[in-house]
């Protein structure tokens, strides 16, 4: 059977049309040609992401700083401005020098601007006399500015996404309802630690930490705050985690 198989095959390469060198050479040719057009379209793909990448982050920059030099002109009193401001700058020294190793998505780089400026704002007037959120207290006949609520709720939703992202591209929890519990969790220790800061810059600067505090005489403040923290964290994951999926899959 072996032997019938090699007499029929060698039969049907003898029977085949003979092909010329030139004709050869030509399909040669064409596929040289369409190998390099592709490494051209590959190469061209690559610089135009490397370009609008570099676009996007000078975008976020010349944001950041802009409304940073914006709110260190004459704030409300520099002592709570840096404070309310050095996590965000902390923050972008730690994702600069972490960039080569990790990299974010875009969709987490957009809040973590966001965020950022939420507490420029909360330096330049303090999060008790935000202008804004004046007029909203007087429209809706509120008994103080609740500007510090929606820091302290971005305060869970920002963390949740940079947290669900390591996560995630991490495979360090697989488990979605796992991790998701384990990412509200991180939130509110987050909260939990920064109502531990607020306390420790009360013991230390006395009355110079009223505006930094901004507890306009609520008692509950401190537990409102992880409340609102704890609501930040579990609405992001609710809104933005199939989002959120997509964008982590077009960087994998």
């Amino acid at each position: 059977m072996k032997i019938d198989r090699l007499l029929s095959i060698t039969v049907t390469l003898l029977n085949r049309p003979r092909v010329s060198a030139k004709d050869l050479a030509v399909k040669f040719s064409r596929r040289l040609i369409v190998i390099f057009r592709s490494i051209l379209y590959l190469r061209d793909y690559y610089f135009l992401f490397k370009e609008n990448t570099m676009k996007f982050f000078t975008t976020l920059l010349i944001i950041f700083f802009a409304v940073l030099t914006w709110s260190a002109i004459n704030p409300h009193d520099y002592f709570t401005w840096f404070l309310e401001v050095i996590p965000a700058i902390l923050g972008l020294i730690i994702l600069a020098f972490t960039y080569r190793r990790f990299q974010f998505t875009k969709m987490v780089y957009v809040l973590i601007l966001i965020h950022c400026l939420i507490l420029m704002v909360g330096g330049k007037y303090t999060y008790a006399e935000v202008p804004l959120f004046d007029w909203v207290r007087d429209v809706f006949d509120q008994t103080r500015n609740n500007y510090d609520k929606v820091g302290h709720f971005m305060q869970g939703f920002v963390p949740a996404m940079i947290t669900r992202e390591l996560l995630v591209r991490g495979k360090v929890v697989n488990s979605t309802k796992w991790r998701n519990f384990f990412i509200v969790s991180v939130g509110m220790a987050i909260s939990a630690a920064y109502e531990f800061i607020e306390w420790f810059a009360a013991l230390m600067a006395g009355e110079g930490a009223d505006s930094f505090l901004g507890t306009q005489g609520y008692i509950w403040d401190t537990q409102s705050d992880m409340l609102y923290c704890t609501i930040g964290a579990i609405m992001a994951l609710v809104l933005l985690s199939r989002r959120h999926d997509k964008c982590i899959g077009k960087m994998v």
